[in-house]
């Protein structure tokens, strides 16, 4: 944890969403607790879209834009991800299939499995995983705007306007497609961007305290005020989960107290695992020890072996799957990516040679006095700018 770029507080922030997830489908396992229980599952997944756009610009929006680095940016992603999902996947089809278990969020079909299996699918916690890819496959085009907004201020426009667009509209959530979630993605990248490049503020603890509120009327204005805003998926709730990641980042005192601390960083670590295994965990808790206890004992010895399967999952499928995908990638990358030599190089080349040969049409003095001047003057090409983009085990590339 000692890298520059890690923000312990944002394990935490991923944590406190996780555990949200997690409480919104007690209901749909335990039935007789469900009219008692206020859902917070909505708000929990649009902060974790938040958070990724955010990190997403924060470790690679200042890195230069080279193919090596974009191609090792989708891998790492990539290795993130679908390891760990697929065995989900894989999971959740076969309780499916298991006749009168009556699985809660079944893929009910060899379609649906292949559906899911291709990042098309929906059932369950598995709708959030297309748009999260989705938005990695878009995040170079993105980087290209965060590197060079000048030179990209046409895409920097287009991206605007698909927001408004989906601002007015109204597209729905939840759903497979990047583009009713695309706000919340590109206002935490705008949050991370502004964290990369603004370094001298230095949060009190008024801004701590006010971070807190902020999140815990995030996560309760539609149940406390339900006619203010009944419907979550919108432009302003994706604003205002980007100011809180922003503010949160910041590590403001107090805030940075609760979200640092220990309990709530080990379900960020743990979070992805626990989001995509916590329904058929919990399921079978409650199938294996229904008969042994009452209902709300039942709960809290199913929310601890989901936490405890979870880790299991992340020490011995998350974090090996991932690593082997990398190691694989990094191991095979030279054969299978060219170097490219970077613009402002290979412009530079292409006047000396036009130049060049300018002068041999003058005469073989200057020709010779030109060659004179190459040998001494050129710079052997190191590859300096194909940085490789390691994923180096740091829990803060969760999304």
């Amino acid at each position: 944890m000692s890298r520059p770029d890690y923000i312990p507080s944002l394990d935490g922030l991923r944590g406190v969403a996780a555990l949200l997830v997690v409480g919104a489908h007690i209901g749909l396992i335990f039935p007789i607790t469900a009219p008692h229980l206020v859902t917070m599952g909505d708000e929990a997944v649009g902060l974790f879209f938040a958070l990724s756009g955010f990190l997403m610009a924060h470790l690679y929006g200042s890195r230069p834009v080279t193919r090596e680095n974009v191609l090792d940016f989708l891998v790492s992603r990539f290795a993130r991800i679908y390891p760990v999902y697929l065995v989900a996947v894989v999971l959740v089809a076969m309780l499916s299939s298991l006749q009168n278990l009556d699985f809660v969020q079944p893929i009910v079909s060899g379609t649906d499995f292949v559906r899911h299996i291709f990042l098309l699918g929906s059932s369950g916690v598995f709708w959030s995983i297309p748009p999260e890819i989705q938005f990695y496959l878009l995040f170079p085009v993105l980087w290209l705007c965060l590197a060079q907004p000048h030179r990209h201020s046409g895409m920097i426009v287009g991206l605007a306007v698909v927001v408004v667009v989906d601002g007015l509209v109204e597209l729905p959530g939840p759903g497979i497609l990047l583009a009713s979630k695309l706000p919340y993605f590109l206002f935490g990248a705008l949050a991370g961007m502004m964290h990369s490049h603004w370094n001298s503020w230095i949060p009190s603890a008024l801004t701590g305290i006010s971070t807190l509120f902020l999140l815990a009327v995030f996560f309760t204005y539609r149940h406390i005020l339900p006619g203010f805003s009944p419907e979550f998926w919108s432009l302003q709730s994706a604003v205002a989960a980007a100011v809180i990641v922003g503010l949160v980042a910041r590590q403001p005192p107090i805030a940075a107290h609760v979200l640092a601390g220990a309990p709530v960083r080990f379900l960020g670590k743990i979070s992805f695992s626990l989001y995509l295994f916590h329904v058929p965990i919990m399921f079978l808790a409650r199938l294996t020890f229904d008969a042994l206890m009452p209902e709300p004992a039942l709960i809290m010895v199913a929310l601890f072996v989901a936490a405890v399967g979870a880790w299991f999952i992340h020490e011995t499928i998350e974090v090996p799957g991932r690593r082997l995908l990398v190691q694989l990638w990094q191991d095979n990358r030279s054969r299978l990516v060219w170097r490219e030599t970077p613009a402002d190089q290979m412009d530079r080349a292409i006047l000396d040679l036009q130049e060049v040969e300018k002068r041999l049409l003058s005469g073989p003095t200057s020709a010779m006095a030109d060659q004179r001047q190459i040998s001494t003057t050129a710079e052997p090409w190191d590859g300096a700018d194909g940085a490789v983009i390691q994923d180096n085990r740091d829990e803060k590339l969760r999304a």
